[in-house]
């Protein structure tokens, strides 16, 4: 890495900062921390710098957690300041979410590049399939659930999240839809859901790798300093403009917009498997 040519240093460089403005935008938008879009184009980078395939999904997942932090933030509070969150919902998850990322950074202590790989492109199918093609009457029910249930959903939301490397949007907006949410409050409280995973997350990833002889040069355990403030002034200042195109769209185009991405990410990962 240290021997990168400058004009490979710039470009990675701009290339950060286009993704930071993506990520951001994609915060704002659908209430998912950018994760989504920073993870995949991580892994390609990483590789690109010669980074063993090892660590190098970590590293992806881990450092896009600690973007989010931020990301996650600054979303959330243009959300709650329109009054869009659903602040009851999102108290009751303050002990579940935070316990499914405590175990998911145990997971990513031992779990292999390809297994990361795995979980992130089956979660993005399963949802993407699930936005594109959604139907109203496609409810589990009428009300959000109460205990043990919710403790239950809220740590997988979290765990899910954790190993890949979102703030929760995807889980969560599915949870919220399925049981009659309209999908604006549903981003609004995700953006919070990605607050409660993005700290302790990142803390986890900074633990599972710690002292691992393989990773790049500024990391931190899985957490790559380099990249995140390449990234993070970016993502700030472009969240607020996601909500305010989130406030501005339809449901259905929300719907089919999040779920073309979420199609696109799980086809990027799936050939890195087969590739």
């Amino acid at each position: 890495m240290n021997d990168l040519p400058i004009s490979d240093i710039v470009s990675l460089a701009l290339g950060a900062a286009a993704a930071g403005a993506v990520s951001g935008l994609l915060a704002g938008l659908f209430g998912i921390g950018g994760g989504a879009v920073l993870v995949p184009i991580f892994y390609q980078a990483l590789g690109a710098l010669g980074v063993d395939e090892a660590v190098r999904m970590h590293v992806a997942v881990g450092t896009s957690l600690a973007i989010i932090v931020p990301t996650s933030l600054r979303s959330f509070q243009a959300h709650f300041a329109r009054g869009a969150v659903d602040v009851a919902l999102l108290r009751s998850f303050v002990v579940a979410v935070p316990a499914g990322v405590v175990v998911a950074s145990l997971i990513a202590a031992s779990i292999s590049s390809a297994g990361l790989r795995i979980v992130f492109a089956a979660i993005a199918l399963s949802v993407g399939l699930r936005l594109l093609f959604n139907r109203a009457h496609w409810r589990l029910g009428d009300r959000v659930p109460g205990n043990p249930w919710r403790a239950l959903i809220g740590f997988l939301i979290g765990l899910l999240s954790t190993l890949m490397g979102i703030g929760g949007g995807v889980m969560n907006n599915t949870f919220m839809t399925l049981y009659g949410r309209p999908i604006h409050q549903a981003v609004a409280t995700s953006a919070g859901v990605g607050v409660l995973i993005a700290i302790p997350g990142s803390i986890g990833y900074v633990w599972a790798g710690w002292g691992n002889p393989l990773l790049p040069v500024g990391s931190t355990g899985f957490v790559n300093w380099i990249a995140l403030a390449l990234i993070f002034p970016v993502t700030i200042l472009a969240a607020p403009l996601g909500v305010r195109l989130s406030h501005a769209l339809k449901r259905r185009h929300l719907e089919i917009g999040f779920g073309l991405f979420m199609l696109v990410v799980a086809a990027r990962f799936a050939w890195s498997l087969v590739g």
